[in-house]
């Protein structure tokens, strides 16, 4: 049941498009078959109703279907939306022939509105996910720094936690510390902005992801002095974490430096 605050009807737009999203052939069907039946009810209203008005119910139509954020929905509501406006109401009627300047202007117009809003919903979904995501980094972070300053846990335990976390942010098949350790210069190495280097040359992770044939080494350093070495592996698959998402793992290893600190004093 909804709320009757804003969170409320955020969440049920959110499960709707969800539902909308899962049933894809079925929203398409219905979105090319919306605009035939409200077309069919204007075309009994050409009286009362004008032009201009049955062009505006349309594009309603398209702007709705269009705002689920399926492509093919909102190409196949405006697509629907044009044929069905020249074959009910414009001259002459019952037939997809169309002269009138105005009216061929007009379909035109219901194909790129719903084009136009189908992409603008599309770029706001996605950047609504990337948010939740970038959320979820951060509060994984504070769940982990609230962990570690809590109840007195060993450094390994800590690096555990530390490990998993930071296995889930990159998309790594593993992730493990090591106390100690070198960083040779030939190694892959995720430096503190959030870059993969090796040697001198800089690894495009965006566009080529982590190396699937050698280890990224995370080093842990306090005081400028190398206390461990986060281990990252993602050799299945090609992982392609963003720079905020390097920077988040670089975080939540610096959260295990002041431990080793302590202990290795």
């Amino acid at each position: 049941m909804l709320d009757s605050g804003d969170g409320g009807w955020r969440d049920g737009g959110v499960r709707v498009r969800r539902l909308m999203t899962e049933h894809r052939l079925a929203t398409v069907a219905v979105a090319a078959a919306a605009p035939l039946v409200v077309a069919a009810v204007l075309s009994t209203l050409r009286a009362e109703l004008t032009p201009a008005t049955d062009v505006l119910v349309l594009v309603a139509v398209v702007v709705a279907f269009s705002a689920t954020g399926l492509r093919e929905a909102g190409l196949a509501a405006a697509l629907s939306a044009a044929l069905w406006f020249d074959f009910f109401l414009t001259e002459p009627y019952g037939s997809f022939a169309i002269t009138d300047p105005d009216d061929i202007e007009a379909a035109v117009l219901l194909m790129l509105i719903g084009g136009i809003v189908s992409e603008t919903a599309l770029w706001g979904q996605r950047n609504e996910a990337g948010l939740s995501r970038e959320v979820g980094y951060v509060d994984g972070v504070l769940a982990t720094a609230e962990s570690v300053a809590g109840e007195p846990r060993t450094a390994e335990e800590h690096a555990r936690q530390i490990s998993l976390r930071m296995r889930e942010v990159l998309d790594l098949d593993t992730c493990r510390f090591e106390p100690g350790g070198t960083v040779a210069a030939s190694a892959f190495s995720l430096n503190h902005d959030g870059s993969v280097t090796r040697g001198r040359r800089t690894v495009d992770v965006d566009r080529d992801g982590l190396p699937v044939d050698a280890v990224v080494i995370l080093p842990v350093r306090t005081g400028g002095e190398l206390r461990g070495r986060f281990l990252l592996t993602a050799a299945s698959h090609v992982a392609r974490p963003s720079q905020r998402q390097r920077r988040v793992a670089v975080l939540l290893a610096d959260q295990i430096a002041g431990t080793l600190s302590a202990t290795q004093r």
